[in-house]
């Protein structure tokens, strides 16, 4: 008897943790604007500017528009210069040894929604980890897998807003939310990895949504 009290509180927990996983993403999701207006959401220019190393820092604008179109410039000594991009066909990125732009075959593009939008019809198994600060906030940590891939996500246990992703190759720190039209973003994004070869930090001081791009502006 004991035993079999056992393997169903084994089974209890397990379904709690995973409602509970649910639950907590589909807060964030309703705080920070609501499904609907994140799936409204169809195009976003990020502008700041972005850091490198100590004192390197140059102005940035990043053009996203779905489903994975994107293209990242920087402006050095006044000429805006494009670094990285995917035009839904090719994606390119610059060659700082031949300071060109060069096509890369095996680009692979992200999607313009997180993963945590939708995520059970993506195939995602969520799973939570119990609390863990991120800095001096605690934070729900929520493991989301597929196949071999996790990555782990951590949110404000009192504003739900996304803290810390953790994904294979990268960490990525997300802080100085604001409102954007319907929607709640990040205006600080700090990505760091095990190389510290592509650690940057991302002050934003403007996030337009929904704009109508010129037809090329994500061509090679």
């Amino acid at each position: 008897m004991k035993r079999l009290f056992l393997v169903f509180a084994l089974i209890f927990s397990h379904l709690t943790f995973a409602q509970t996983a649910k639950e907590i993403i589909d807060k964030n999701i309703e705080l920070s604007g609501g499904l609907t207006s994140w799936k409204l959401l169809n195009s976003v220019l990020l502008q700041g500017k972005v850091v490198l190393g100590i004192k390197d820092e140059y102005p940035i604008k990043i053009y996203q528009q779905r489903p994975n179109l994107t293209k990242t410039i920087i402006t050095i000594s006044g000429k805006e210069t494009a670094i990285e991009g995917f035009d839904g066909t090719k994606g390119y990125a610059m060659n700082y040894a031949t300071n060109k732009l060069q096509e890369y075959p095996e680009y692979v593009s992200e999607s313009f929604d997180n993963d945590f939008i939708d995520w059970e019809s993506k195939g995602f198994a969520a799973k939570y980890l119990g609390k863990e600060k991120v800095g001096e906030i605690y934070c729900h940590k929520v493991e989301l897998t597929k196949n071999v891939n996790k990555n782990m996500y951590y949110f404000d246990t009192k504003t739900y807003m996304l803290l810390k992703e953790i994904k294979k190759d990268e960490t990525v720190v997300y802080s100085d939310y604001k409102k954007v039209g319907n929607l709640t973003m990040p205006f600080r994004i700090e990505s760091s990895s095990s190389k510290k070869d592509g650690d940057y930090v991302m002050l934003l001081n403007r996030i337009d949504i929904n704009k109508v791009f010129p037809a090329n502006i994500f061509k090679f």
